[in-house]
């Protein structure tokens, strides 16, 4: 690991936490306060009291249940500590910027941010404070919300400590809170109606507790008080999403105020694309090298076409996390592009697929594991032919087959009907900024389908239990492909 470093601006750095911390806790109370204050009749579709009240919010009602400060806006305190490993970055802590978009890519941006994907579970809370359809009172929920940053809190267990055996306590005191305070909620229905965001990939939170020797990552996941819980997480294991995790869209730099949605999209769709392919990933400053460095891989097999063909391929390098934090250096080459290239890498699915989605390039995966068998609320599973391109990465690395042969095969008139396709679920997979105008609110984005997706699977849950037959929570699909994915 590196030497600490300080956060640019350390002078600023200060203050800017400390309105971090004061305005999450600040906000929710006056939101929750307007909220309880509310009559049946207002707008919005709260019920006031978290009775009958407004129906729209019947089966949809949603409790944020109190934690200590030490299991989320503490965590936040203590970002300056995180920015000391190489891993995280020493700008970590100025991510932290608007309730956890990141600063502005520049100063007249309004929608375009330098987002750390880490920060989704602080996002993500400040979004659901402007849930409409919130209840003070947890035995009216029909779901209940920890806000819960267990992603940060995992930094100092997967990055800090030198025996990865001690990652076994990660979550253990949320655990024991559960228990010890007001206990009857966690056993009303077994925990099965709570649910948390964690910020990273289900295989960095699932480490068997005994693992000899250990291996990468925390067991939260695998924590019995926690087991019921549905988690939502950046990249699920499959078949774990069909009832523990479920995986939502890493958040991309883009999170639109409503006219910029609108121009945005529109010029995705006329925008030209001279260029067949593209892949913004690592190696690509230096592809022959990078793709000898790792021969029968579908990544070393991309790059060295892309060298070959610098005519039909385009390289965005990546490497070192310079795309990370820097939507200028992928979004217009992907403006350019008619495929975008999404191999596997750490673990098989990727943020560059909601890049290349919200910029009207179509993604072209090498195995089903990739997105498919990931997001299915938000990208439905029985539809990816209509937008995207399957190319089997066998047949690349061990069988020969171009790509590029592959893709300029493909009709013009199809790719036309493919790129409509993924503009149309582009706004599914984009997390709108917090205090968005009614009119973007009517569109349901990212954060929309997951909070739906969560109230299906819990209110399938409970209507289990209810009737008596509580092992079918665990064999029962989610409705992935099913088109009411809109509603409730």
């Amino acid at each position: 690991m590196g030497k600490p470093q300080k956060c640019p601006g350390g002078q600023f750095f200060p203050l800017l936490v400390v309105l971090v911390l004061v305005l999450i806790p600040a906000t929710a109370i006056r939101s929750q306060s307007r909220y309880y204050n509310r009559s049946s009749g207002g707008g919005g579709g709260g019920d006031g009291d978290g009775g009958g009240g407004d129906r729209g919010c019947e089966g949809r009602r949603i409790h944020i249940r109190e934690l200590p400060a030490r299991f989320n806006t503490e965590l936040l305190r203590g970002c300056d500590a995180f920015s000391q490993w190489e891993v995280v970055g020493g700008e970590f802590c100025t991510y932290l910027a608007n309730h956890g978009l990141g600063p502005r890519t520049h100063n007249r941006s309004r929608s375009w941010y330098r987002t750390d994907a880490r920060l989704l579970e602080p996002f993500f809370h400040r979004r659901l404070l402007e849930y409409p359809c919130l209840t003070p009172d947890p035995s009216a929920a029909d779901a209940i919300f920890l806000p819960y940053y267990g992603a940060l809190d995992a930094l100092p267990y997967l990055l800090l400590l030198n025996d990865n055996a001690s990652a076994a306590l990660h979550g253990a005191p949320l655990a024991r809170l559960l228990r010890s305070d007001r206990p009857a909620l966690l056993r009303r229905r077994a925990g099965h109606d709570h649910f948390l965001v964690l910020a990273g990939p289900a295989w960095d939170f699932s480490q068997h507790p005994r693992a000899d020797p250990p291996l990468w990552g925390t067991s939260f996941l695998r924590l019995p008080d926690l087991l019921n819980l549905t988690v939502l997480v950046l990249e699920s294991r499959p078949p774990h999403s069909r009832w523990q995790e479920h995986a939502v869209p890493h958040p991309t730099s883009f999170h639109p105020t409503p006219s910029p949605a609108r121009r945005r999209l529109a010029r995705a769709a006329r925008s030209p694309r001279p260029t067949l392919m593209l892949f913004a990933g690592g190696g690509a400053s230096s592809p022959s090298a990078a793709a000898a460095a790792r021969p029968n891989n579908i990544r070393s097999a991309i790059l060295a076409e892309c060298a070959e063909r610098p005519d039909l391929c385009a390289l965005v390098d990546c490497s070192g996390g310079a795309c990370a934090h820097d939507p200028v250096r992928y979004v217009r080459p992907m403006l350019r592009a008619r495929f975008c290239l999404q191999p596997p890498g750490d673990t098989p699915a990727r943020r560059s697929t909601f890049d290349a989605v919200i910029a009207g390039c179509i993604p072209v995966f090498f195995e089903d594991a990739a997105a498919r068998a990931h997001y299915g609320w938000h990208l439905p599973r029985s539809r990816y032919a209509d937008f995207s391109v399957l190319v089997p990465k066998e047949d690349v690395v061990f069988g020969g087959l171009r790509i590029a042969d592959v893709l300029a095969a493909v009709p013009p008139a199809e790719v036309r009907r493919m790129r409509a396709r993924v503009l149309e679920l582009a706004p599914r997979v984009m997390y709108r900024r917090h205090g968005s105008s009614p009119d973007l609110r009517a569109i349901k984005d990212a954060f929309d389908l997951a909070i739906d997706g969560v109230l299906r699977r819990i209110n399938r849950r409970v209507r289990a239990i209810e009737e008596g037959d509580p092992d079918r929570i665990y064999y029962q699909d989610d409705d992935d492909d099913d088109d009411r994915n809109d509603d409730v």
